[in-house]
């Protein structure tokens, strides 16, 4: 009777899963599938506590919706899928392919130890495998909206079909997971089905508003499947199918945010080493600051005590959600690197630890195009004023009195300038650590010499 081998990884899912109907189709009406994750060190040990919560919840809920048949086990995947894979006696192995540095050289091992079993790769993570879209002349895109163009007309498949006719094969021996790590951060309901209900409540009730709630960081108008599409729980290939009838401006807008995910999945395919070096690398040369003083600066911004409020909500947001709204990530990576004289990659190493939507691709390139180092087209001479943009995305102060009790009694015309109070700052809150205006011109003469050579 033949046995498949379905190897779960950021596809934790039933639904829309084309990996799952082709180990279920290489396994025949009489055969069964045995549904696997490993617990793999190289990726779980670099985990931040909340993404390791999150996905030992995920699993839970993909064991309970497999009633019970996941087989979980742990250790190095290129001893541990092959021999799972004699002890069922697989004759195939199905994933959905890896785009990441890491992911593709651990395949490309496991595949070499299978030796005659087939490790088979059906469908990816992303609306477009990384890689498909290039330029006329082959190359890849450097830039968002060209490449955004390119992909919008290759297109993507329909949402696969239903996980009908599947024999999952139980009684296989699974390991106990480890203990869930204690977070304090309020974390989303994991698992497939919280995913769509996450999904339709937004299509249903938010995305109207989208196209201008989305920036506001003090309402309730993003859809934050950000987690659920970082582990796979739901595939933005159903997102698309949702909204390909619309042709609204907010479905369009939503569009583009699967498009940004895409793109930097790309040009990490094609740039494997930006994950940790920067895409451009004559900028390795910025000067950074550093020394105890310094220290204390960074350790202002990691605990939202900058006195800057929107940066402030925003630092108190991560640590308080294993979240932050993706305009005021923008806002406090640039007043890190660009007040604070950080070199990129140390926010982001403290974003991935503490994110519960941590996603290398993403997370990396994001902290990039913000430093100037990454792909934006107008690097040099961005500098968030952590001022006027909380004035101007959080108007009322919403997001800030949310997040920042010690400000929430100020008149909305005071809340992005405490100081400027008629009774002065509020007790507890701390003046502002350092001067947004020199700072911006210190990061860009930094630039400026820098690109001199």
């Amino acid at each position: 009777m033949p046995t498949s081998l379905l190897w779960f990884r950021r596809d934790l899912r039933l639904h829309d899963h084309p990996a799952l109907l082709a180990a279920r189709d290489a396994a025949g009406p009489d055969g069964d599938v045995v549904p696997v994750f490993v617990l793999d060190e190289r990726l779980w040990g670099p985990s931040g506590e909340p993404r390791r919560r999150f996905l030992l919840g995920c699993l839970a809920a993909l064991d309970a919706d497999l009633d019970g048949a996941l087989v979980l086990r742990s250790g190095a995947p290129a001893r541990v899928i092959p021999q799972l894979a004699r002890e069922v006696g697989a004759t195939t192995v199905h994933v959905s392919a890896d785009a990441g540095p890491y992911g593709r050289r651990r395949d490309d091992a496991v595949e070499r130890a299978l030796d005659d079993v087939p490790l088979v790769r059906t469908g990816s993570p992303y609306l477009v495998t990384p890689g498909r879209v290039t330029t006329r002349t082959g190359t890849p895109f450097q830039v968002f909206s060209p490449f955004a163009r390119a992909w919008r007309e290759h297109g993507w498949r329909a949402p696969a079909g239903p996980p009908d006719g599947v024999r999952w094969r139980t009684g296989v021996r699974s390991e106990e997971p480890p203990p869930a790590p204690e977070v304090a951060a309020d974390l989303p309901p994991a698992g497939e089905q919280a995913a769509r209900t996450a999904w339709a409540r937004f299509r249903d009730e938010r995305l109207p508003a989208y196209a201008e709630g989305r920036d506001l960081p003090g309402t309730a108008g993003t859809s934050r499947l950000s987690a659920y599409l970082k582990y796979g729980c739901i595939h933005p290939r159903t997102l698309a199918a949702d909204l390909a009838g619309e042709r609204s401006e907010a479905a369009r807008r939503y569009t583009d945010e699967l498009a940004w995910r895409d793109f930097y999945a790309d040009v990490l395919w094609h740039r494997p080493e930006s994950a940790r070096e920067y895409l451009k690398p004559e900028l390795r040369g910025m000067g950074y600051d550093s020394g105890p003083d310094a220290e204390a600066l960074v350790r202002a911004w990691e605990t939202g005590r900058t006195g800057f409020p929107i940066v402030d909500a925003g630092m108190r947001q991560l640590l308080g959600e294993a979240y932050v709204h993706n305009r005021v990530r923008m806002i406090v990576a640039s007043f890190l690197v660009k007040d604070l004289h950080q070199e990129w990659t140390r926010g982001a190493r403290f974003f991935m630890r503490h994110l519960v939507d941590g996603d290398l691709a993403s997370n990396q390139h994001g902290w990039q195009w913000v430093a100037g180092t990454g792909t934006d087209a107008s690097p040099y001479y961005r500098v968030f004023n952590p001022i006027t943009q909380g004035k101007k995305f959080d108007p009322e102060g919403a997001y800030v009195k949310q997040w920042v009790p010690e400000l929430r009694d100020l008149d909305p015309k005071h809340v992005h300038e405490p100081w400027t109070a008629p009774g002065g700052l509020p007790t507890g809150y701390p003046e502002p650590i350092v001067d947004h205006a020199h700072e911006r011109r210190v990061a860009l003469d930094r630039y400026a010499r820098v690109r001199a050579g």
